[in-house]
């Protein structure tokens, strides 16, 4: 199992590159008491964390020993047979000072020397491990976005890579209220109505009758090739900028009939295309 410590200085993003890698699948612990590590690990051992890509462990100086114990840790991690990786961030002394003074939040080394006393004296304290790391990253000029594809390109060795986005499409009724949750919302209204088919009006979407008439619309056809396609064009963008979960709320009156079967479709069209999607009807339900 891979395994992870996150460090560097405080104010350079570490808490960033914590969620990247809890977001790839790693279980990840934020200021994890030093002397408690090796605990840790004979627990994983003996008990494997379920479904995890891998331990990230935040390390710095917050920990009240760190100095003293920062070096064991690392020794234990090795020690149990990890495969470890040492993730270091770091910024210039301008940048983190200015990250300081917009957040207003207090340096953990801070004295009555300010701010730039307490920089210097959190690099001498970290400079261990910074020889020691196998990726040094400096996002003294990165944005969030940047700084989580320089997290990705060190874990996979390829800045586009990464578990896949999940998505969900949803379909509801308007006359019920925008799903809440909704990234993107579309109106499948324009659709001819089998609420007024008087054989097709108690069915709904997911039969077989009621999804024929609707998907047999030429009209249909057209909107769901167009509509493929543009989602295939948008996952990939979504997912550049770090979104990981994308909510597709189809809508038509009474979430019954149309959006079901084209919800239904779409999730066919993707699942087809190994996106990872899953399908929900919100108001079916209540419909009934």
């Amino acid at each position: 199992m891979r395994f992870i410590i996150i460090t560097g200085l405080s104010g350079s993003g570490r808490t960033t590159a914590a969620r990247v890698l809890e977001d790839e699948g790693f279980y990840v612990v934020d200021n994890f008491p030093l002397a408690l590590v090796p605990q840790f690990l004979k627990l994983n051992q003996d008990k494997p964390l379920a479904q995890s890509a891998g331990i990230a462990l935040v390390m710095d100086v917050r920990n009240p020993h760190f100095s003293v114990e920062s070096e064991s840790s690392v020794e234990a991690v090795s020690a149990a047979g990890y495969d470890l990786d040492i993730l270091f961030l770091e910024s210039s002394d301008d940048i983190l000072i200015r990250r300081f003074s917009e957040t207003r939040r207090r340096h953990p080394l801070f004295d009555v020397d300010g701010l730039s006393s307490s920089i210097a004296a959190e690099r001498k304290m970290l400079a261990g491990l910074r020889n020691k790391a196998t990726a040094i990253i400096d996002t003294s000029s990165l944005s969030v976005h940047e700084l989580k594809a320089s997290v990705l390109h060190h874990l996979y060795n390829d800045p586009g890579a990464g578990s896949a986005m999940m998505m969900r499409l949803q379909s509801f009724g308007f006359r019920y209220g925008l799903p809440v949750d909704a990234d993107l919302v579309i109106d499948v209204r324009f659709l001819p109505n089998p609420h007024y088919i008087e054989a097709l009006r108690p069915r709904c979407g997911l039969d077989y009758e009621v999804a024929t008439y609707v998907l047999s619309q030429s009209v249909c056809a057209e909107f769901l090739e167009r509509t493929t396609e543009w989602l295939k064009f948008l996952l990939p963008l979504y997912r550049d900028e770090g979104k990981h979960y994308l909510t597709i709320a189809i809508g038509c009156t009474g979430g019954q009939h149309r959006s079901v079967a084209v919800a239904e479709k779409l999730h066919t069209e993707l699942s087809a295309d190994a996106y990872n999607v899953r399908v929900s009807h919100r108001d079916l339900v209540r419909e009934k």
